[in-house]
């Protein structure tokens, strides 16, 4: 479980590195009069024009086919209740950017002080030329039925309420599951609800969609339960659920029922009332952060009952980002009018049938997970699986063009699904799976710069993400100020003072055997061991700690060739190499050597490309590697070109097994059309690992994509050490600092094995 969040942690995250969570990028060039003429007068006219004659055309010519407006007037907020429409936006930009980062939807977040509901239906419904879908969120019952019906029937876009009907589509994903595995079928379960508010009315009426019987339901609210003839609190929406009975309380609704529904308050539900249920109950409590009774307490008293809660750190999450970012896509995809029913469950179906798929070692790997099998623990998927975009949208895709909603019927879904593959793109998991595989055995990670304000704010980072163990070398009292004066929380760090380690003369020692034939005499490895980054080598060659992270406040080669002299490199290749991960929209490329070698020989570069295709390997990507020169082929007997080419002949050789060609232009690895002018090349698709001739190209090539472009790097990652040791450029980032202590333990993971 993760510690509790910090205020400050909190508060600094939405301030920097800029106020809020996102912001807006053109997608055009606007580099020069003819792009300005273009962009707004008078070329702005042509497409004015086209869409007056022809307004279906807009979906052609502007962004409205991709954009969704999130809106809410903060009446029902999280946990937070009603606090308003400013207080709200922070919520509202946090959906924004799932709905971006989870299915590459563009989203403004609109906050409307609207209380009254029909000023907030008539703002809403003025902006309907600008978006091509509304997501409603935090608006309080039972105004939010009656927003949502007015504009479902006002509007031409899709209109979703998502705290209703994103809720709904995963809970009943999950009935669907508890069911099957409990051999029930639907048309006989008898179910229970806790609440009676936007959520559990949604659920319950989408339970009836997918085949439970209405009379089989039974709602409780705050007054108990909703009978015919009730008078307190009632209005029309609840009341489509009163039922004639003499049950009064919940205690004595749950009596022999085979579903339980949580949508309320922590802690109402005792384990009598569980027991009380019928045989092999389906329990989902859903209150978050505390549920009406938690996951323990029930399979404590009924081990064969199928329970899912809104929480992480238990089996069964259900979470509204399986739903809503991929409902939406489908829809959009499709220019969908309106979000119908055969739609919503269309997404219940597939994501009820993605949880009895075979789960692939990348998500097992994600959430350290062994296995994730259909079954008591796991009816519906992760959260951010990354095949629910692929299995979800195309439904709700084919579902909006059967039932005649869509303005853009798809008939190719294999084409469909292929574009979502490339929308989705491994780069935006790649960094979340390397983090999950890192928690599953985290490491003792050596920080010699340990008072560095940028490291102690990465290593809180780290423990809170159970990343590793950071030990912070340095004055241990100066190291204490530091932290005290950051306002962080280190207690499961440890600090390092090595002028207070009882080992210290080992230590030395060490380090004299290591260099003694290397021209070091005892006194010049004493005066040697003084400083704390060699001596955090010999530490980490000791084994005293798995690996290395420093260089914030040196020259990048004042770091690595003490610890070329003191780590060392591992055979049988003895060489060490310097790899930039550069994530771009294609997925992860890998950049060699950019930090190490500055002109290696033939045998050197194909060394460097092996290292580096293993190394691709780690992030389950099949390694394609293109040996890069500023000839293709042959086509220049320059000796640099030739060095390129011969590399290429013995990576061929010592390793068959690998993808590689060479020499070629980087057009040439990167892009269809020139590869199709070598009909020779064993290099068919674009490589993801580019080997440079010489340490001036690679340097030159990664650090340009930095600065030109909106790719993430991480690096410089050092290969082919004996142990782990990676060193920072000066001034990284905290978010530099801990992607590379990531892959540090990684690495010393790999090493274990």
């Amino acid at each position: 479980m993760h510690k509790p969040m910090r205020k400050k942690d909190a508060l600094d995250y939405h301030e920097f590195p800029k106020p809020g969570k996102f912001e807006i990028s053109p997608t055009v060039p606007l580099g020069t009069q003819r792009d300005l003429a273009l962009a707004y007068s008078p070329g702005v006219a042509e497409p004015c024009l086209e869409i007056a004659a022809n307004p279906e055309t807009v979906f052609k010519y502007t962004n409205k086919g991709n954009l969704v407006a999130v809106v809410s007037n903060g009446s029902a907020t999280l946990g937070l209740g009603d606090i308003g429409p400013l207080a709200c936006k922070p919520v509202m930009e946090g959906k924004a950017i799932l709905f971006k980062h989870l299915a590459g939807i563009d989203t403004f977040d609109i906050e409307l002080d609207a209380a009254d509901p029909d000023l907030f239906v008539a703002c809403v419904k003025a902006m309907e030329p600008t978006f091509g879908g509304i997501n409603l969120e935090d608006i309080k019952a039972p105004e939010c039925f009656y927003i949502e019906e007015k504009l479902r029937a006002e509007m031409d876009i899709p209109v979703f309420h998502d705290d209703q009907h994103g809720t709904a589509i995963i809970v009943s994903a999950a009935l669907i599951n508890a069911a099957e595995i409990q051999r029930k079928k639907l048309e006989d379960l008898k179910v229970v609800f806790s609440g009676a508010g936007a959520a559990a009315v949604a659920v319950a009426n989408l339970f009836v969609q997918i085949g439970v019987p209405r009379e089989s339901i039974t709602m409780c609210d705050i007054h108990g339960v909703i009978y015919k003839g009730r008078e307190v609190d009632m209005d029309l929406y609840k009341g489509a659920f009163a039922q004639d009975t003499d049950k009064r309380t919940l205690a004595e609704a749950m009596v022999g029922k085979d579903v339980f529904v949580g949508l309320s308050v922590g802690n109402i539900v005792s384990q009598d009332m569980v027991k009380s249920m019928a045989d092999l109950p389906i329990v989902f409590p859903l209150a978050n952060p505390t549920s009406e009774i938690s996951y323990p307490d029930v399979v404590e008293v009924v081990p064969n009952a199928v329970v899912a809660t809104g929480r992480s750190d238990f089996p069964n999450q259900v979470n509204n980002v399986l739903g809503f970012p991929y409902l939406f896509r489908g829809a959009l995809d499709v220019g969908a009018r309106t979000i119908n029913e055969a739609m919503k469950e269309a997404a219940v179906k597939a994501i009820a049938q993605l949880a009895r798929e075979d789960t692939p070692e990348t998500v097992l790997e994600a959430y350290g997970a062994d296995s994730l099998k259909f079954g008591r623990g796991y009816i519906i998927p992760k959260p951010f699986d990354p095949r629910v975009l692929l299995r979800v949208a195309p439904k709700v895709a084919e579902a909006a063009s059967e039932s005649g909603v869509a303005r853009r019927p798809i008939t190719d879904f294999e084409g469909y699904r292929n574009h979502l593959e490339k929308l989705q793109g491994r780069s935006k998991e790649v960094v979340r799976l390397l983090i999950k595989k890192a928690k599953r055995n985290p490491k003792r990670i050596l920080f010699p710069e340990g008072a560095v304000p940028q490291i102690l704010r990465a290593a809180q980072v780290l423990l809170d993400e159970g990343i590793a163990v950071p030990i912070l070398m340095g004055p241990r009292q100066k190291i204490k100020n530091r932290i005290a004066e950051l306002e962080l929380d280190l207690d499961g760090a440890q600090i390092f003072d090595m002028m207070e380690d009882p080992q210290r003369e080992e230590m030395i020692n060490a380090f004299y055997h290591r260099r003694q034939r290397s021209g070091v005499s005892l006194a010049e490895a004493q005066s040697s061991m003084k400083h704390r980054e060699a001596y955090a080598m010999v530490m980490v060659r000791e084994g005293r700690a798995d690996g290395l992270v420093t260089g914030t406040k040196k020259k990048y080669s004042e770091s690595v060739i003490p610890a070329l002299e003191i780590i060392g490199t591992r055979e049988p290749f003895g060489r060490a190499v310097g790899v930039y991960i550069v994530f771009t929209e294609r997925g992860p490329k890998f950049f060699a050597d950019t930090t190490v070698n500055i002109n290696p020989s033939a045998d050197e570069l194909a060394r460097i490309a092996i290292h580096t295709a293993d190394f691709a390997r780690t992030f389950d990507a099949q390694p394609k590697i293109a040996m890069l020169s500023f000839s293709n082929f042959g086509q220049s007997r320059h000796p640099h070109a030739k060095k390129v080419a011969e590399a290429t002949r013995l990576v061929k050789k010592m390793r068959p097994d690998l993808i590689v060609d060479g020499e070629m232009q980087a057009d040439t690895a990167l892009d269809k059309d020139h590869r199709d002018l070598f009909d020779f090349m064993d290099l068919k698709d674009d490589a993801n690992v580019l080997i440079f001739p010489t340490l001036d190209a690679g340097n030159i090539a990664y650090k340009l994509v930095a600065h030109l472009s909106k790719s993430e790097l991480i690096g410089p990652i050092l290969l082919g050490m004996n142990n782990p040791v990676n060193v920072l450029e000066r001034g990284s980032s905290v978010n530099s600092i801990v992607n590379l202590t990531v892959l540090t333990v990684l690495q010393a993971q790999q090493k274990l094995k």
